[in-house]
């Protein structure tokens, strides 16, 4: 029997990360962390049989501390107390949450000994050498929870890592691929949600239509899979069937193909190195009309950019791009700014912060920065 905790679970990643924790038999969930969506962690924490559920939010913890009082589920709130949760010494802890947010949670597992599912992409981001530098020093391993680094985990078992020429992550370019950058003045946070291949919370579809998902997939590759950024390309692939790509010494490319459902995701970090019978569909090999490639515009889409420059200026430079993108998608879609201004936002607040952050080497630093790159973003004026 193995246990798990899931954090965020009533989001995108982990509303599917309980799915497939719900349909193993010999999985059990000790606790589950959510947002303010009660009625769905009431039907989670029931379903599952948790000990603890947990959120940030006061009122929301209140809530769920009424509707369970039939239960012997203990209901936690606050910050801390994720972290809490977190710590408690489990099998596997898949952190799901969205934004910075997730960065405690991840470093609490990790000191915790905890082995650590991630689908929390902005650890990595704002954090990278410091996550990396804790997991080598507690021995704790980290299996990505998203398509495009599952993918590469998995091609990764085809040959030594010595052997890796590159890394190539696969976009599908969002609902505005082909656009210039004059069309993309124009287009509505409604088109902007139109993702092609994945449906997905409001965030992370905006980040995957400015590309900044893509972005911040490049900074998680490099700190994954221990690899320069002159080792990882990216390529727009539309139909979302190969998930990403290794190309070896010998010019030969391992490619991992699926259709694009997150549950694989979880199947493969809950139960790896063994593969098992899968939730998610066949894949119909005779039913696809083409598989087709294209590079991405990087001047309609600067911030696809942004990754490489992460890798470059490190963690610092990180927390700033993820603080001030996390407070202008949401002052995007209030329809408070226009699309391309999240770029620009994103661009002030990592000028103005200049070389500060070439030097954040501790937690409280990268707190700090994103506090000021969040300002920064939240006055912006186009």
């Amino acid at each position: 029997m193995k246990t798990i905790t899931i954090l965020g679970s009533t989001g995108s990643v982990g509303t599917q990360t309980v799915d497939v924790a719900f349909n193993e038999r010999d999985v059990s969930v000790y606790g589950i962390s959510f947002n303010k969506n009660i009625k769905l962690a009431e039907s989670q924490a029931r379903s599952l049989g948790v000990k603890v559920a947990v959120s940030a939010d006061e009122d929301a913890a209140k809530d769920l501390r009424i509707l369970l009082a039939d239960t012997d589920i203990r209901v936690d709130a606050g910050k801390a107390a994720i972290e809490e949760l977190a710590s408690v010494k489990v099998d596997k802890v898949f952190n799901s949450i969205t934004g910075c947010a997730g960065l405690p949670a991840t470093l609490a597992a990790i000191r915790a000994k905890n082995e650590l599912a991630l689908a929390n992409k902005e650890s990595l981001v704002s954090a990278g050498q410091t996550v990396t530098e804790e997991a080598r020093k507690y021995g704790v391993s980290i299996l990505p929870v998203d398509s495009e680094h599952t993918a590469i985990h998995e091609c990764l078992r085809a040959g030594e890592r010595k052997e890796v020429k590159k890394l190539i992550l696969t976009a599908s370019g969002g609902p505005f691929f082909g656009k210039s950058k004059d069309e993309l003045e124009r287009v509505s946070v409604d088109d902007a949600l139109k993702h092609p291949s994945w449906n997905m919370g409001a965030k992370i579809t905006i980040d995957s239509a400015t590309l900044m998902n893509k972005g911040f997939e490049i900074v998680e590759a490099a700190y994954l899979f221990s690899v320069t950024c002159e080792q990882i390309d990216v390529v727009v692939h539309r139909q979302s069937i190969i998930h990403s790509m290794v190309e070896y010494i010998d010019n030969t490319v391992i490619a991992q193909m699926s259709v694009p459902d997150m549950r694989h995701c979880a199947e493969y970090a809950l139960h790896y190195p063994e593969r098992r019978s899968s939730l998610i569909g066949e894949l119909d090999l005779a039913k696809l009309s083409s598989l087709s490639f294209a590079k991405p515009d990087m001047d309609a889409f600067p911030m696809l950019s942004l990754g490489y420059e992460i890798i470059r200026r490190g963690q610092g430079y990180g927390a700033a791009v993820n603080a001030a993108n996390e407070c202008a998608v949401l002052r995007f879609i209030n329809r408070e700014i226009g699309f391309n201004d999240i770029y620009r936002s994103v661009k002030e607040a990592t000028d103005k912060l200049g070389s500060a952050l070439d030097s954040a080497t501790t937690t409280d630093a990268i707190y700090e920065i994103e506090k000021e790159a969040r300002a920064i973003a939240a006055h912006y004026n186009k």
